[in-house]
C-alpha cells in the first residue's frame, strides 16, 4: 500500500479478493458512479472477465467533479461509444501493484487503446488524477481508487 493512501475511502463495503473488479466496486459506497457507468457502457462482463486488469477507478467525487450534466449526458444511449473510450481509458492490462510503480514514471497503454502517464516518485498520479486507494486486489486483477475522472487526448 502506498503512503498516504488507505482502503477506508471505500467504507461500508465488503471487499474481497475473491470477488471481481465490478463486484468489489459495486459493494463499495463511493463507487457507484463508475459502477453505473460501466453498466451503461456495457462493459461489465469485460470487467468480470478473467483479466488481469488494473482498474483506476474514479470516485463519486471524481464525478462530480465533470461541468454539470456531463455524467448524465454520457450515460445516454447515443453517447455509449464516448463513454466506453473515458472508461476503457481507465484500464490497463495486466495486474499492476503500487509496489511495481513506485518510484517510476512510465506511460500505459489502456483498453482504450491511448497510453495514461503514471507518475510515482511522489505518490502516484495518473495523468491528473491522484491515487487515494490503492492495492485493491480482485480475483481478475486490482484496483487503484483515483479523485479525478481522467480523459483521453486530454
Amino acid at each position: 500500500m502506498l503512503a498516504g493512501t488507505a482502503v477506508p475511502a471505500l467504507a461500508g463495503g465488503h471487499l474481497s479478493s475473491e470477488k471481481t473488479i465490478v463486484s468489489n466496486a459495486a459493494e463499495a459506497e463511493n463507487l457507484s458512479t463508475l459502477v453505473a457507468a460501466v453498466e451503461a457502457a456495457g462493459l461489465v462482463d469485460a470487467l468480470n472477465g478473467d483479466g488481469p486488469l488494473t482498474v483506476f477507478a474514479p470516485t463519486d467525487e471524481a464525478f462530480a467533479k465533470l461541468p454539470e450534466g456531463t455524467v448524465e449526458n454520457l450515460l445516454k444511449p447515443e453517447n455509449k461509444d464516448q463513454l466506453v473510450a473515458i472508461l476503457t481509458y481507465h484500464v490497463v492490462p495486466g495486474k499492476v501493484m503500487s509496489s511495481d510503480l513506485a518510484g517510476k514514471e512510465l506511460s500505459a497503454k489502456t483498453l482504450e487503446g491511448s497510453e495514461v502517464a503514471i507518475n510515482a516518485t511522489s505518490g502516484v498520479k495518473v495523468d491528473e488524477a491522484t491515487v487515494v486507494a490503492a492495492d485493491i486486489e480482485a480475483s481478475n486483477g486490482v484496483i487503484h481508487v483515483i479523485d479525478t475522472v481522467i480523459i483521453p487526448g486530454s
